[in-house]
């Protein structure tokens, strides 16, 4: 049998932690050193509907998916138990590290500690295994592990869409960083729009220009292919900036209406954009965002234009909040491209800070923006970017002296290869993201 990882438990008022569990062994009324084998407690477990409630009575036998979007959980446990009982929590959308589950055991030990310790689990996609094991250890979990999204084989890629015209056409983006050809989009036609991924596989653009500032946003399926319009909730703007965090979600920020404005727009995990949100940092359009951190959790806003280019970035947490400026050691521009790379770091390259700026600046897995990287591909501004194949990125189109097709990709160090030639319709101002 695998070894016990413990849980979290404190002592309610006391400040002490409690003891793990005996490596390797399962106690049973018998004592210690009495091996509970693994049949006598992984068959049969019932599984139940998703619970979305803030409290739960659990049965034993039975696996419950816990859904923590909206609340805390805290789950009371059988008032008596057997030998061998066992009940599986599982974190249903991965969100008890926002909602933790707190577990209740209900007069009968957990762990070998009696109930007036807490038990809580707050670990995005957990899975909690316990098994009763007699009176002395009370209910002890065989495991409390972390379950890593992965889909095998896993393939990721690219879209590019809209742009100055306005044009309403997308360019998809094979895993080998290639850009295809026009597809007709039945989004609407627009420019200085912005696009990130949600929801681990599918993208979503939003806001830009038309005629008149729109708030408008399209979803993008793990196909890639892009959705009709879905009404404005956000203030309509231009020039906004947007990245993945919390791994599944999204952020729109700042932008320009008639002036430039500071607030953000948070994208669920199912693609829904939420009302506008102040924030702390500049008021500025166009600078570039990506995620960034070890557990994908992350993002960063920096760079943009309002009376002056800056030269500031403002991170974001893995619940979407804006963090206050940082002065940077970059060039201060706008019209800035960005995307992550690697497994947990960031770059934004090109822009415009009175004329084409084509350096870059690496982001690490701690959200710092380093110095300037001397410019491999053409200077120009306007450009999108997006990840593909997981840990590689492209920058592609914008304006030189003139609009152009031109992509230059991203290694998974961060080095930007030389000038590619491009295809599809020559433009600035769209918008970039990956899927699938």
């Amino acid at each position: 049998m695998s070894g016990i990882i413990g849980s979290r438990l404190n002592v309610r008022g006391s400040g002490l932690v409690s003891k793990l569990g005996t490596d390797g062994q399962v106690l049973t009324s018998a004592g210690a050193g009495k091996q509970l084998a693994f049949g006598d407690v992984a068959g049969g477990v019932s599984w139940q509907a998703v619970e979305t409630g803030s409290t739960m009575t659990a049965v034993a036998g039975n696996g419950y998916p816990i859904d923590t979007t909206s609340n805390a959980c805290t789950i009371t446990l059988p008032a008596s138990a057997s030998n061998g009982d066992q009940i599986v929590f599982t974190d249903y959308a991965r969100n008890w590290g926002t909602n933790g589950i707190v577990i209740d055991s209900n007069g009968l030990n957990y762990q070998g500690d009696d109930d007036t310790f807490t038990v809580e689990y707050t670990t995005d996609g957990q899975s909690v295994n316990i098994v009763y094991s007699g009176s002395t250890n009370g209910w002890i979990p065989i495991e409390d592990d972390t379950v890593i999204l992965a889909i095998s084989p896993y393939t990721q890629y690219g879209i590019f869409v809209c742009g100055n015209g306005p044009v309403g056409v997308s360019n998809l983006v094979s895993s080998a960083g290639v850009v295809g050809s026009d597809v007709a989009a039945v989004a609407t036609a627009r420019s200085e729009l912005s696009g990130c991924e949600y929801g681990y596989d599918k993208g979503i653009i939003g806001f830009g220009y038309t005629t008149t500032n729109v708030g408008t946003t399209n979803l993008i399926s793990n196909t890639g292919v892009v959705g009709s319009d879905v009404a404005a909730v956000g203030t309509a703007r231009n020039m906004p900036a947007s990245a993945t965090y919390a791994g599944e979600k999204g952020i729109f920020g700042f932008g320009y209406t008639d002036t430039y404005v500071g607030m953000t727009n948070l994208v669920s995990n199912v693609g829904v954009v939420a009302s506008d949100v102040s924030v702390v940092g500049t008021a500025r359009k166009f600078p570039g965002a990506c995620e960034y951190s070890a557990d994908k959790n992350k993002a960063i806003f920096a760079f943009g234009k309002s009376g002056s280019y800056e030269n500031v970035s403002n991170l974001v947490s893995n619940t979407g909040v804006v963090a206050s400026d940082t002065s940077g050691v970059g060039t201060g521009r706008g019209w800035v491209g960005a995307c992550d790379y690697g497994t947990d770091t960031g770059i934004m390259a090109f822009g415009h800070t009175g004329s084409n700026f084509g350096g870059s600046n690496l982001i690490s897995n701690t959200g710092v923006v380093a110095s300037d990287v001397a410019a491999v591909g053409t200077a120009r501004h306007g450009v999108a970017a997006c990840e593909y194949n997981l840990n590689k990125g492209i920058f592609a189109y914008g304006t030189v002296s003139s609009e152009g097709t031109l992509t230059n990709l991203v290694s998974s160090t961060g080095v930007i290869a030389t000038d590619g030639a491009g295809t599809g319709t020559a433009r600035q101002n769209l918008a970039g993201c990956s899927y699938g």
